[in-house]
């Protein structure tokens, strides 16, 4: 006989609320993709509300750090007056890389919620595990694959035009 999980009222309730910032930040991501960028978006949310908003632009910007979720936090610090972004989380359609998670330990964001993994990059599990270094001066909470099917289809869907692309100009 197999366990059945019971949900409370209160994780039902946070899983609506993580899946409508999630929206959020994939109505960012799709800004990305319609620029030519990895569509990648993130929201920084603080007491409910969001207070900074990004999407990926290193290739328009000619700036490796120009990731969403940077981008994201840049502009909530400025709106906090603070570049410490404690009780801040961060919403953000893939799998942060090392670079993003370093900055969201060095601003403190509380909360870090993602929707696709990253095979590839991905360091909040996927090929490495920063939130889990206990050598590391500052910690978050993690939840992975919110509406993950989505942010990943978004991904797929756009790698396979670019392919598409550069197969037609060969």
């Amino acid at each position: 006989m197999r366990a059945m999980k019971v949900t409370t009222d209160s994780e039902a309730t946070t899983a609506i609320r993580d899946a409508g910032f999630m929206r959020e930040a994939l109505r960012l991501a799709e800004q990305a993709a319609q620029a030519g960028e990895v569509p990648v978006g993130a929201v920084v949310v603080k007491e409910g509300q969001i207070v900074g908003r990004g999407s990926n632009a290193p290739i328009s910007k000619h700036d490796p750090t120009a990731h969403a979720e940077i981008a994201a936090m840049r502009d909530a610090a400025q709106r906090l007056g603070n570049y410490r972004l404690v009780d801040c989380e961060l919403f953000v359609t893939l799998e942060p890389c090392v670079m993003c998670v370093g900055a969201m330990f060095h601003a403190r964001i509380a909360r870090v919620v993602f929707g696709a993994r990253d095979p590839k990059t991905g360091a909040a599990g996927s090929v490495l595990d920063l939130f889990a270094e206990t050598n590391l001066n500052h910690h978050a909470t993690v939840k992975g694959g919110v509406q993950a099917e989505e942010c990943g289809k978004m991904l797929s869907d756009f790698f396979a035009l670019r392919r598409m692309q550069q197969k037609a100009t060969q």
